[in-house]
């Protein structure tokens, strides 16, 4: 059995096979980045495909890479922090459920021995990977990111609904994202 079948019969994932939702990833062996990121928006668990919706959109611009790369080259991985919609929260999605990254990630990691770049998208994907404190903000790791390469690249999730930070943080745009599209462009063939 693969490991996309091992979390799909998991215990702890049955209500999501039950109701016939299947695990949203993708871990090719030839990847060299791999995107961390919390978890399914409703529209990527609906279409199971990562990154289907606007957020995706702004994420392939921020890393200067076209659909073609992101989903057919094999140059890409994505492994959120949960494998499925967690569900709606007072305002945005419910957080990833706990234990999900830690159970399932160093399977994933260990069949992609290519990796060299891991981009981490958001709080819970970066205090997870870079031992961060609760206390610790998204927007001092982030401003912080040349701390965390050449293994590690912290930033802000791209939805819609940081267009108020990205406005505050103008820095972000300037300073982050060209340094981002530099490291993923000496990391793959672009």
């Amino acid at each position: 059995m693969s490991i996309y079948d091992d979390i799909v019969n998991d215990e702890q994932n049955k209500n999501y096979t039950a109701a016939r939702l299947y695990p949203v990833f993708s871990a090719p062996k030839t990847a060299k980045v791999l995107i961390i990121g919390q978890a399914p928006g409703k529209k990527v668990q609906d279409s199971g495909i990562m990154w289907n919706d606007a957020s995706g959109d702004r994420l392939r611009e921020w890393l200067g890479i076209d659909k073609a790369t992101f989903y057919d080259s094999g140059e890409i991985a994505v492994i959120p922090m949960d494998f499925y919609y967690p569900g709606k929260a007072k305002s945005g999605d419910k957080p990833p459920r706990k234990g999900i990254a830690a159970k399932w990630h160093p399977k994933l990691l260990a069949q992609m021995p290519n990796i060299q770049l891991t981009v981490l998208i958001g709080a819970y994907a970066q205090r997870y990977y870079l031992n961060l404190t609760p206390k610790t903000t998204i927007t001092s790791t982030v401003q912080h990111f040349m701390e965390y390469l050449p293994e590690y690249f912290p930033i802000v999730h791209p939805s819609p609904r940081n267009n108020i930070w990205l406005t505050k943080n103008p820095w972000f745009l300037t300073d982050v994202i060209p340094e981002l599209k530099k490291q993923i462009t000496r990391t793959i063939q672009v």
